[in-house]
């Protein structure tokens, strides 16, 4: 098995044109464990920019990530930040644990405010640079008609177009991970997605970060006829390109009750398998999300208008004949994009602890062949308990000002980790910090990356990829 647990050095001033423009590299964390490969698509590491203008003007930029002491396959694009602008980056991962570290001789972590949970335990699957004060300037533009997000339009199911915080498509983790694709060699070179990268190079392959925001934007929307916000990519030719930033001011200007924040019970946000809300906090600041306060961060309440309400996954079930037609997001784990939700859904009943908190059975049974689910069937699994009551969150989508860490500095190296690939792909839910610049290992023994069991599969072997690699 590929090393799980990689290094992603992060170039000098990583918010500045010619940071963004700087390749990233990725090497192992612990050499013993084995080599980290970008182009080994177990072990890819992503990164994606926005950059908004003092006048409203956002653009987005995706750098480059590539093998350290290797050169990229084609030149990267030059990236335009007028001054004035606001940047935030976002960092996805296909392996278990990523470790953002400065590169030598700089300060670039500090540089970028780069943020991944409190000190000495990590989100998981994601991390940001700068993502808070990107929202506040956004948000602030958005009130005064500066930058406009537009409307989501209704699906051909008759309802509103799903958000990356509608209970029909959220899961254990929501808002986790990039849109970013590069491109990669047979020789294990790397270059950004842009038509002068595909004219230099031969026969290269798309390397794509599974996420929910990939799930909404390149799957769920086409399906039910939905348009995503989109924005003009820099490094790949200005093609109008969707991103977790956009996905979330989407959702915060559009999502109707019951809107779906993060959790105290999200596995990326405990801390050492318990709930920690300066630690969920944290998080919802990195995605243009409000703190803790009325919603009170209930996974009760989260469980219950997923799993025991029309507009949760019952939704996905009622459009099944709009979702069987439309291409799965992994033909090796399900057949189409209705079995795939279905099958994601199951695993998030378990893995949020979902059966405790409502007194309920599993209401989603799959049914498998050969490892692959083929069909999928829902059944109210019991009355939930009278606490189990769906309740609408209070909480507006506005921006906190949150602290980078718990003690208002940024930790020295920002883990980001955890997809889940295979048995042995647990998320550490500690590190150890250390100086400025340097490595941190996952401290104490792996646990799982949920703090519960892994989802059961129906008959799928144990070998299966489990589907939280796609959001």
């Amino acid at each position: 098995m590929p090393n799980p647990n990689c290094t992603l050095i992060v170039p000098a001033d990583p918010l500045t044109a010619q940071g963004l423009a700087t390749p990233y590299q990725l090497v192992a964390t612990d050499p013993a464990q084995g080599a980290c490969k970008e182009a080994n698509a177990n072990q890819s590491a992503f990164v994606e920019g926005a950059i908004l203008t003092a006048d409203g003007q956002l653009t987005l930029y995706d750098p480059l990530v590539v093998d350290q002491g290797t050169q990229p396959a084609a030149p990267t694009q030059a990236a335009q930040v007028p001054a004035g602008s606001t940047v935030g980056l976002w960092f996805g991962f296909n392996g278990t644990n990523l470790t953002l570290q400065a590169a030598p001789g700089t300060t670039a972590l500090a540089q970028g405010n780069c943020v991944n949970g409190l000190q000495g335990s990590i989100f998981g699957e994601f991390a940001s640079c700068n993502a808070p004060t990107f929202f506040q300037t956004a948000n602030t533009q958005i009130g005064t008609n500066q930058l406009q997000v537009p409307a989501l339009g209704t699906a051909k199911d008759g309802l509103p177009c799903p958000t990356t915080r509608d209970f029909s498509l959220v899961d254990q983790d929501q808002s986790d991970n990039v849109v970013t694709h590069y491109l990669a060699t047979a020789a294990g070179l790397t270059a950004q997605n842009n038509a002068a990268a595909k004219a230099a190079l031969t026969g290269p392959t798309d390397l794509a970060n599974g996420s929910d925001n990939l799930l909404l934007t390149q799957f769920v929307d086409p399906a039910l006829g939905c348009t995503p916000f989109t924005r003009p990519d820099q490094s790949s030719d200005g093609t109008a390109t969707a991103a977790l930033p956009l996905d979330e001011l989407s959702a915060a200007a559009n999502q109707q009750a019951p809107i779906a924040l993060v959790p105290l019970t999200d596995p990326m946000t405990l801390n050492n398998a318990k709930a920690d809300t300066a630690k969920t906090n944290l998080y919802r600041a990195a995605v243009d999300q409000a703190p803790i306060g009325a919603d009170a961060g209930s996974g009760t309440t989260y469980c219950s208008n997923l799993f025991t309400t029309a507009g949760g996954i019952q939704r996905v079930f009622k459009d099944q004949a709009i979702f069987a037609n439309a291409p799965s997001v992994d033909a090796a784990q399900a057949t189409n994009l209705f079995t795939f939700l279905a099958m994601r859904a199951q695993a998030t009943f378990t893995n949020l602890g979902c059966q405790g908190l409502l007194n309920m059975t599993n209401p989603i049974t799959l049914t498998t062949s050969n490892g692959v689910v083929t069909a999928a069937t829902f059944t109210a699994g019991g009355a939930p308990t009278a606490a189990a009551t769906p309740t609408v969150p209070a909480a507006t989508p506005t921006v906190p000002a949150a602290t980078p860490t718990a003690s208002g500095t940024p930790a020295a190296t920002m883990p980001a980790a955890s997809n889940g690939q295979g048995a042995a792909a647990t998320a550490s839910p500690t590190a150890a910090a250390t100086a400025a610049g340097g490595v941190t290992s996952p401290a104490g023994p792996a646990a799982s990356s949920s703090g519960t069991a892994p989802p059961t599969m129906g008959a799928a072997p144990a070998t299966a990829t489990p589907y939280r690699r796609y959001g």
